[in-house]
């Protein structure tokens, strides 16, 4: 079952935001859904995936990245 994962990421335009888009869009099936808050520098990311895995491709953007938790 899918889960929702928020992360830290530092944004600071829709540049950035958009590489964290283009990376777990990667990721194809195994990523449902993607909502980027950019005010707040947070990324939650509807998911199977490991929140490991998902901070781990993230952190592929080169953007300083923190999980923060299942969000409820």
């Amino acid at each position: 079952m899918a889960a929702v994962h928020e992360f830290k990421v530092e944004m600071t335009c829709t540049g950035c935001s958009g590489a964290v888009e283009r990376v777990l869009g990667k990721l194809k099936e195994k990523v449902e859904k993607v909502e980027i808050d950019l005010d707040n520098k947070k990324v939650f990311v509807t998911s199977t995936l490991s929140a490991d895995d998902l901070l781990e491709t993230i952190k592929k953007t080169g953007k300083e990245t923190s999980y923060i938790g299942l969000k409820q």
